[in-house]
């Protein structure tokens, strides 16, 4: 089913039950590559935003996203192939170098590629560190980075919950940053990596701006594991 199609069937359904609202909408280019760059609080993240971004927005989804058995997996996974969705393998030391090659390519031909530079969801509705893929595909495309927050999709699918519940969803999109003239020459010179990082940084501080997350230093992943650890201690 294409992009549209799959949006003009979904969308009445989405919206009638959760209303969701945008603002900021008019910062999303028209026209040419942008990244899409928001926070990652639920599943239903990807649900949302494509439906209320205009242009179509090729987002990178883990793998586990299209293979689950549960009614509500198999409809989720339908719908993120038939919004464009790329299934990627986390596993392996290439996996994420793949991901952004392929990211860089929609890029370069004027599509819009969206990242959760968290890399997983928050654990606890904290915005964590961002992962630098989001500075390496910013500095080897040179478009603009448009800072997204999420809000309330943590409440109407929370983790871990198979049943959706009924809620607001709103989606808040900020002023596109830039960073080729800022940053390029650094990021082509000795000091690529702290390039990245400066730039990943500027966009998580936005989003919480967006947002209004309280902000944890550490990577969400990394909390995860600490969860985990604890839950089997106790």
């Amino acid at each position: 089913m294409p992009y549209y199609v799959t949006k003009a069937v979904a969308g009445p359904v989405l919206h009638m039950l959760w209303r969701p609202t945008v603002t900021g909408g008019e910062n999303v280019p028209e026209s040419g590559g942008a990244i899409i760059a928001s926070n990652h609080v639920s599943i239903a993240d990807s649900l949302f935003l494509p439906l209320m971004v205009r242009r179509p927005v090729t987002f990178a989804a883990k793998a586990e996203y299209f293979t689950g058995t549960r009614l509500i997996d198999r409809a989720t996974a339908a719908y993120l192939r038939r919004t464009r969705m790329l299934s990627v393998d986390r596993v392996g030391a290439r996996a994420g170098q793949e991901m952004l090659m392929s990211a860089l390519r929609l890029l370069q031909v004027g599509q819009l590629f969206g990242i959760y530079p968290e890399g997983t969801r928050s654990p606890d509705g904290r915005l964590y560190r961002g992962r630098t893929g989001v500075g390496w595909l910013a500095l080897a495309s040179g478009v603009p980075v448009v800072p997204v927050a999420m809000v309330g999709t943590d409440r109407v699918l929370p983790p871990g919950s198979t049943r959706p519940h009924l809620g607001r969803v709103e989606v808040r999109i900020g002023k596109p940053l830039s960073f080729a003239e800022r940053f390029g020459e650094e990021a082509r010179g000795s000091r690529p990596a702290k390039a990245r990082r400066a730039v990943t940084d500027e966009v998580m501080q936005a989003i919480q701006t967006l947002s209004g997350q309280d902000y944890n230093p550490m990577y969400a992943s990394d909390r995860k594991t600490e969860l985990a650890a604890q839950s089997r201690s106790g």
